[in-house]
C-alpha cells in the first residue's frame, strides 16, 4: 500500500513536469500575477469586458495613442501585428457607410484575436487557457529562431515540438537539406507556437477561474514614463511590447515568468509609431539577451523569432517586420515608478504628455515591487515596516552589479534613458548596443547620441542618474514613512494631503536616502568590477592596490596602442610569470610571442610604435608576473598553479564576441534568404551561449601550443573586420 502510494506520487510529479504545448502552460496564483495585483487602464477594465466589449465593439482602444487615467498600471491589449497608418478598404461590395466610425471599429474588430478555437486545456490542477485568433488577419509567420537556452531555464516545460529540427545550427548551410519528417503532433505543436509567439493567436481566460479568485486573464501592455538623454519625456509605455503569459518555473513556483512579444502592433503608448519591430533589430536583441546571460551579466532572456515576410515596416529604409519573444521576471523599470509620481517641474518636448501623480497608486506599484520581485528579506510589510528606501537601496544594488558587468566585459547599451533601467537590474532593451573592440573609454555606439551621453565611460553615472530619478519619485512616499516612524504607509495615505506636505515629505526622504544610495552605487560598481577583472586576469586575493598597479595601466595600454579589448584578455590567459625568466625552457622566445600576439590586436599597425608598446608591456608583465607570484606563495590556488589560473582565466575570457561586423554579417545573410540564413543564426547562438569554447584557430605561440582547430574565422580575420567596423555606431531606429 506505501509503495502503491510513492508510486501514484512520482507519476503526479512527473506528470506536473511533463512537457506540454505553450497554450498549456500553467498560470501562477492570483497573488503572483501582475494584473490581479495592479490597477488596469478603466477604459480595458478586466479581461470579461475586455473580450466581450472592447475587442468586439471598441478594438481602437487599444490602438490610439492616448494618456492612461493617472492611477493606471496597464492596458489589457491584444497582439496584432499589422501595418501602420491601417489601410481600411471600402466595402466590397460597395455601399454607402453611414457610420464611418463603427465601420472602422469593426474592420479592426475582424483582425483581433478574439475567434475561440479549441479550448487549450492545461493539466487537471492547473487553470484552462483559451485560445483565440483573427478572423481576417492572416500574415505568413516563420519561425526562424528559438532559444535553447532560454527554453531550459526558463520555460522547462515547455514543449517546441520539432522547431529545433527546422532550425539546425550550420556556418554553411544548403537549401538541399532535406528537414527529418516529424509526426503530425509535432508538427502542429510548433505551429502553435509559431502562432501565438507571431502574434497572430492570443491567450486569455474572459470569464474567468475559481483557482484565480473568480478573476480572468488577459495579454497586458504597462504604463511608464521617463527621461530621454535627460530630458523629461512624460507618458512613454510598452508602445510595441505586449506581455502574453506569466507562468512558475517548476523548481521554485516563487518564481514566475513573464513572456512579452515585442514588435506584436499598436498599443496606448505607441504614439506615432507602429508597433512593429525589424528583422533587423530583433535578430540583435535575440542574440544578445542569450550572449549576456552566458557572460553571467543580468538581462532579460530572448526565446523566439517569427518573421513576417509579407509585413513591410519603413524606417529609414524599407524592411520586413519581426517578432521578438523575450522572458523576464519582471519587465517593470524605474520610469513605472517616474509615470506615478513625475517631476514637480516637468517639461515636455512636442507631443509629450503627463498625469498628474497619484501617489497611492505609487504605494500599491512599490508594495508589489518589495514583495513579488525584489523579495526582499529585510522588511515584513504585514507587520507595517517602512520600505520606500529599502527598493531605492536594492535597486541601485542590483543596478551597479550590472554596470560593473557591462564595464568589466566592454558592453556599451547606447541609450541608457530611465524607461531603459530596469527594477531588477536587468539589461533590457536592446537597441543600438555594441561589445566593445579596440578599447576606447570614450567610445558612443549610438549615432544618435550627439554629445555622448551614454558613453562606455559614462555608463556608471547614468544609473546613477536614473536610480536618483527612482529616489525622486519615491522620495514624497519615503518622507511619509519617516514621518510616520519608520511605519509604511497605508491606503489613502496622500489623500487631501497639500502641496507643500508633499514637498516637505519629498525633500525629506532624498536628504534620507540621496547620500547612502550614492555610495551603494559607488562601492557596489567598484567591488564588483574588481572582482570581475581579477577574474579575467585569474587573481584569486582582493587587493586594493589591484586598480591602480593592474587594471588601469593594462587599460591605458590597450587605449594607447589601440589593442582590442576581449583579444588582449583572452591572450593574457596564456601568460606564465615563468616566461619572464625564461626558466621554460624557451628562453625569450616564448616572451617575444606573446608580446608579438597581443600587439597584433591593433587593427592598425602602421600607426604602432612597436618598440616603446613592448617596452611598457614588459613593464607591465613584471608588474602582474610578481602580483600572480604572490598569490602562488600564499596558496589561494594549491597544487598546479599554472594550469588551474590558465583554466580559471579561459573561463572568464570569451573567446567568441558579438563584435558588429559579425552582427552585421548574419542579419545580411537572414534577410537576403531566411531559409538557409536561420542556420547560420541558428549557429552563432549556439557559439554565443558558449562564448568561452576555443572557437576558431585560437593558438598560444607563448608556450607553441595550439588549441585544437575548429573551422570558422582565424584572429587575422578578426583584427581585419574589427578595422572595417572602427567607429561604427549602430541607429537606434528598430
Amino acid at each position: 500500500m506505501i509503495r502503491a502510494s510513492r508510486n501514484a506520487l512520482n507519476t503526479a510529479a512527473m506528470s506536473r513536469n511533463a512537457k506540454v504545448p505553450f497554450s498549456k502552460l500553467p498560470l501562477p496564483p492570483s497573488s503572483h500575477l501582475l494584473t490581479h495585483n495592479l490597477t488596469p487602464d478603466p477604459r480595458t477594465s478586466d479581461p470579461a469586458s475586455f473580450f466581450s466589449d472592447v475587442l468586439s465593439r471598441t478594438p481602437s482602444v487599444q490602438r490610439r495613442a492616448r494618456l492612461l487615467s493617472p492611477e493606471a498600471h496597464f492596458s489589457y491589449v491584444n497582439p496584432m501585428p499589422l501595418e501602420f497608418p491601417y489601410e481600411i478598404a471600402p466595402p466590397d461590395p460597395p455601399e454607402v457607410v453611414t457610420d464611418k466610425a463603427e465601420y472602422i471599429e469593426q474592420w479592426l474588430s475582424d483582425r483581433e484575436a478574439r475567434i475561440p478555437t479549441e479550448a487549450s486545456f492545461a493539466p487537471s490542477s492547473d487553470v484552462h487557457l483559451h485560445k483565440y485568433i483573427p478572423k481576417s488577419r492572416n500574415y505568413r509567420r516563420e519561425l526562424i529562431a528559438l532559444s535553447e537556452t532560454c527554453v531550459n531555464d526558463c520555460l522547462p516545460l515547455l514543449d517546441c515540438g520539432d522547431a529545433f529540427d527546422t532550425l539546425k545550427a550550420a556556418l554553411v548551410p544548403s537549401k538541399s537539406n532535406k528537414e527529418e519528417t516529424s509526426s503530425g503532433e509535432a508538427q502542429h505543436v510548433r505551429q502553435e507556437l509559431v502562432d501565438i509567439l507571431g502574434g497572430h493567436a492570443s491567450l486569455m481566460i474572459p470569464e474567468g477561474s475559481d483557482r484565480l479568485g473568480g478573476k480572468g486573464f488577459a495579454p497586458w501592455s504597462l504604463r511608464y514614463s521617463g527621461h530621454q538623454f535627460g530630458v523629461w519625456a512624460g507618458q512613454l509605455g510598452d508602445g510595441r511590447a505586449i506581455s502574453i503569459l506569466a507562468t512558475p518555473h517548476p523548481s521554485d513556483p516563487d518564481a514566475t515568468y513573464e513572456v512579452q512579444l515585442k514588435g506584436a502592433g499598436r498599443t496606448p503608448f505607441s504614439r506615432s509609431a507602429d508597433g512593429l519591430a525589424v528583422l533587423r533589430s530583433s535578430i540583435r536583441e535575440y542574440l544578445c539577451s542569450e550572449a549576456m546571460h552566458a557572460l553571467g551579466i543580468p538581462t532579460t532572456r530572448s526565446l523566439a523569432l517569427v518573421y513576417l515576410p509579407e509585413m513591410p515596416v519603413i524606417r529609414e529604409r524599407l524592411e520586413k517586420a519581426c517578432v521578438t519573444t523575450r522572458v523576464a521576471e519582471t519587465f517593470i523599470r524605474i520610469g513605472n515608478f517616474e509615470a506615478l509620481s513625475p517631476p514637480s517641474r516637468a517639461m515636455f518636448f512636442f507631443g509629450g504628455g503627463q498625469q498628474h501623480a497619484d501617489y497611492e497608486a505609487l504605494r500599491i506599484l512599490g508594495e508589489w515591487t518589495v514583495k513579488r520581485i525584489l523579495k526582499l528579506d529585510n522588511v515584513n510589510l504585514d507587520a507595517g515596516d517602512a520600505w520606500g528606501k529599502e527598493l531605492v537601496f536594492e535597486v541601485a544594488r542590483r543596478n551597479a552589479k550590472m554596470v560593473a558587468a557591462w564595464q568589466a566585459y566592454g558592453f556599451m547599451h547606447g541609450v541608457i534613458n530611465t524607461d531603459n533601467v530596469s527594477i531588477a537590474g536587468l539589461t533590457i532593451d536592446y537597441g543600438p548596443y555594441a561589445f566593445m573592440d579596440v578599447f576606447d573609454p570614450h567610445h558612443i555606439c549610438n549615432h544618435s547620441d550627439e554629445e555622448g551621453r551614454y558613453a562606455y565611460n559614462k555608463q556608471p553615472n547614468m544609473i546613477l542618474y536614473a536610480c536618483r530619478a527612482l529616489l525622486d519619485a519615491l522620495a514624497p512616499l519615503i518622507g511619509a514613512e519617516i514621518a510616520l516612524g519608520n511605519k509604511a504607509v497605508q491606503r489613502g495615505w496622500a489623500d487631501n494631503v497639500n502641496d507643500e506636505t508633499i514637498s516637505e515629505w519629498r525633500a525629506a526622504g532624498i536628504k534620507e536616502v540621496g547620500s547612502t544610495m550614492n555610495r551603494i552605487i559607488e562601492s557596489t560598481c567598484a567591488s564588483e568590477y574588481g572582482m570581475a577583472l581579477r577574474r579575467r586576469l585569474a587573481l584569486c586575493r582582493v587587493d586594493p592596490s589591484d586598480q591602480r598597479t593592474i587594471f588601469q595601466p593594462l587599460l591605458d595600454m590597450m587605449e594607447n596602442h589601440r589593442l582590442d579589448f576581449h583579444g588582449t584578455f583572452r591572450k593574457l590567459a596564456f601568460f606564465r610569470p615563468n616566461i619572464l625568466r625564461g626558466d621554460d625552457g624557451s628562453g625569450a622566445t616564448a616572451l617575444e610571442g606573446l608580446i608579438a600576439e597581443l600587439l597584433k590586436g591593433t587593427p592598425e599597425p602602421e600607426r604602432l610604435d612597436t618598440g616603446k608598446a613592448t617596452e611598457e608591456w614588459l613593464a607591465w608583465l613584471e608588474t602582474y608576473a610578481s602580483r600572480i607570484e604572490s598569490e602562488k606563495t600564499s596558496g589561494e590556488w594549491g597544487e598546479e598553479f599554472d594550469e588551474l589560473r590558465e583554466r580559471a582565466a579561459l573561463a572568464a575570457n570569451p573567446r567568441f564576441v558579438l563584435r558588429q561586423w559579425l552582427l552585421e554579417e548574419v542579419i545580411k545573410k537572414v534577410e537576403g534568404d531566411p531559409v538557409t540564413g536561420k542556420h547560420v543564426l541558428a549557429k552563432v547562438m549556439q557559439m554565443a551561449c558558449s562564448p568561452f569554447k576555443p572557437w576558431g584557430r585560437e593558438g598560444d605561440s607563448a608556450r607553441h601550443r595550439t588549441e585544437p582547430k575548429k573551422r570558422g574565422r582565424n584572429d587575422d580575420t578578426v583584427v581585419s573586420e574589427t578595422r572595417r567596423m572602427l567607429g561604427f555606431q549602430c541607429s537606434c531606429s528598430s
